[in-house]
């Protein structure tokens, strides 16, 4: 059996898209490889698109090539096969979930060490703006790539006093679901970090799982003589717990 890859960032990159999550859940599925055409067909897309998504699956280890001859005459036709066994989750986010609990020895301090990690990586994704007094409406149209960007499907909505992002398809939900207090809380570090860069005069807040499959952001303006108008943290939705009990 080809030995399971280790999560490197390129097996992040590859796995941020939905797209690419199922297609491989397909070749996982099933016992013989499929060519482009059939895969295109599965999930309603041209060929050429469901070909790019199976590169980039293959350069990061998780598919393999095949070329099989026809019966007859005509060129080889190329098939993808799974290189890892599935559920590819199930050990992905083990391992995630692994990392998550160990981040820190209490809830509290993986929850302040995330957020720091979260806005270490807008460093990493924005170029620093803060000289700009960037508008909270188009600081809020910036964050909404950021995220569709890592693999969410953000649906952007303007408030009395804001503006919202409704961020679907989490692509670290299972982990979220486990340790809220970590990959929520990175999350809530890259909205912050974000409007940090882009000197937006924002807070941000981020409810997770307002529903079962969404989050929520909010953005608001810093309120009068630069007073907050509410704490920025990851705050539960009506009846969750955002950061769990220490286990």
């Amino acid at each position: 059996m080809t030995p399971r890859p280790a999560p490197t960032a390129g097996v992040h990159a590859a796995l941020a898209s939905a797209t690419r999550r199922h297609l491989l859940e397909l070749l996982q599925a099933g016992e013989a490889p499929r060519d482009v055409h059939d895969l295109a067909r599965a999930v309603g897309l041209h060929p050429s698109t469901v070909r790019f998504h199976l590169e980039t699956l293959r350069r990061a280890g998780l598919v393999v090539r095949q070329e099989h001859p026809y019966v007859g005459i005509g060129r080889p036709r190329t098939a993808y096969a799974a290189a890892v066994p599935g559920p590819w989750g199930s050990g992905y986010e083990g391992l995630a979930a692994l990392l998550a609990a160990d981040l820190a020895d209490t809830a509290e301090e993986r929850e302040a060490r995330a957020e720091r990690i979260g806005m270490r990586w807008a460093d990493r994704l924005l170029p620093d703006r803060r000289d700009a007094e960037t508008t909270v409406d188009d600081a809020t149209a910036v964050v909404s790539g950021v995220f569709d960007r890592i693999g969410f499907a953000p649906q952007v909505s303007k408030g009395a006093d804001g503006c919202r992002i409704a961020l679907h398809s989490c692509p670290f939900r299972a982990v979220a679901r486990e340790h809220p207090e970590v990959v929520c809380a990175m999350h809530l570090g890259l909205l912050r970090g974000s409007l940090e860069r882009l000197g937006a005069g924002a807070v941000g807040r981020l409810t997770p799982f307002v529903e079962p499959e969404k989050c929520m952001a909010e953005i608001d303006p810093v309120g009068v003589a630069g007073q907050l108008p509410a704490a920025a943290s990851v705050v539960p939705a009506a009846g969750r717990r955002a950061v769990p009990p220490t286990r």
